[in-house]
């Protein structure tokens, strides 16, 4: 059965068939093939997989980032980074880099950070005489923190499908997403010195006030989330409706920036995003739960371990796999399906379940933007008005860079099992 599922799955993905529905079809074809089980099962398994209090924060905090990004956040937060960074060489870049870290801790999404900034800061950064393809790769690699740092979707899900802590995950996102960022900074630097690419004029003291003050609630919104999970006020999920109603109230009442006639669009925007991830929890579910009685995991546990009982090459291995897998699997239903399968082979080579998340998303976060099914690529491609073979090789640079920093996730756990154990 465990071999019909998968020839199953890989001709779905041949042909195009997207994901969710892909590994539905493989299940429902696998368990027809068996006979022996009744295909009431296709149910029951699906509902049993997104029956959860823990998921509910997807929904939640999928509608406070939509909330937030049609409510005027984007050019407050653009305004504050240019005043914060805008001077350096290079200056839009950085700007587009520190505005993505302060919106992917509001969105958590990259497609959502791209789209967003990119939108704003691709055709200024072209204005202003940068390559397109540069200016595209920089928004498609910054957009990539979206995932990276709390509140992230991917580390929710991670979560859920290995039974880790989420408040010890959104915490231990920090430190790689501030690693990532100043790797893409360094990259930024060398590059615009050597093409001669502009600054922007140096801010005033009170200018960079003015900025601070007219985005500082949003600012506030992750210090809220964190502050209020780690000071023991509400869970996870409880912070994801309070997330909500912040992000509603600064919208709607103080930078009246959304109407009520466009509170209809905010809602359906973020059902329909909220639907694409529980179809694929439903549909990954019920894959993971044949995977388990084929003894699938077991298998993949003892393929690793029979090249190196060494953690140094397990996690070398699977970064290789990572990186082949998130250039053509969504991150999303990477995570639920691999998971639960690597993580025991982990923890049984003394990898931390926290530390092993991080390295996880962040090798897959580095799939959104690597061909051929990048979505950070195609929305960036997309307004910078180049094809995806040009964006690639402005990429390059980049993708040095976040394999770098890669390998330091990797290596050092200290950057990922810091914060985590100091607020213990």
């Amino acid at each position: 059965m465990g071999l019909i599922l998968f020839i199953c799955l890989l001709l779905f993905f041949i042909i195009g068939v997207p994901v969710a529905v892909a590994m539905g079809l493989a299940s429902a074809v696998a368990i027809w093939w068996d006979g022996g089980t009744p295909l009431i099962v296709l149910v029951q398994r699906s509902f049993t997989s997104i029956d959860s209090f823990p998921l509910m924060a997807i929904p939640f905090f999928v509608l406070a980032g939509v909330l937030m990004e049609y409510g005027g956040i984007s050019k407050r937060l653009i305004n504050f980074a240019n005043a914060l960074t805008g001077h350096f060489s290079g200056g839009l870049a950085f700007v587009t880099i520190v505005t993505s870290m302060f919106f992917a801790a509001i969105s958590g999404s990259a497609a959502a950070t791209t789209a967003a900034l990119g939108s704003i800061l691709i055709p200024a950064m072209i204005r202003r005489g940068y390559h397109r393809n540069f200016a595209g790769s920089v928004q498609s690699v910054s957009g990539e923190l979206g995932v990276i740092l709390p509140p992230s979707i991917p580390l929710i899900l991670y979560g859920i499908s290995t039974e880790t802590s989420i408040g010890d995950l959104f915490m231990a996102g920090f430190l790689p997403g501030l690693l990532i960022a100043a790797s893409l900074m360094i990259t930024v630097v060398i590059i615009a010195k050597k093409r001669k690419y502009p600054s922007e004029q140096k801010k005033t003291g009170k200018e960079l006030w003015v900025a601070f003050k007219q985005s500082f609630l949003a600012l506030l919104m992750p210090v809220i989330i964190l502050g209020g999970i780690y000071g023991g006020f509400f869970t996870a999920t409880e912070a994801a409706g309070v997330a909500v109603l912040y992000s509603f109230i600064i919208g709607v009442f103080v930078y009246r920036e959304i109407k009520f006639k466009q509170l209809m669009h905010v809602f359906t925007s973020s059902v329909v995003t909220t639907s694409a991830i529980m179809f694929i929890l439903a549909s990954a579910g019920l894959f993971g739960w044949i995977m388990t009685r084929e003894g699938i995991p077991q298998m993949v546990a003892e393929f690793f371990i029979s090249f190196s009982d060494s953690a140094i090459v397990f996690l070398l291995l699977v970064n290789l796999f990572l990186l082949f897998i998130g250039m053509f699997m969504e991150t999303n239903a990477s995570i639920i399906i691999l998971a639960p399968l690597l993580l025991p082979v982990a923890v049984h080579l003394g990898v931390d379940p926290v530390h092993f998340g991080m390295i996880m998303i962040v090798n897959l976060a580095l799939g959104m933007c690597t061909p051929p099914l990048g979505i950070n690529l195609f929305i960036s491609s997309s307004i910078a008005k180049i094809n995806l073979l040009q964006i690639t090789r402005g990429m390059i640079p980049f993708y040095i860079a976040l394999l770098i920093a890669l390998m330091l996730v990797t290596y050092i756990p200290q950057i990922s099992l810091f914060l985590p154990s100091i607020l213990k």
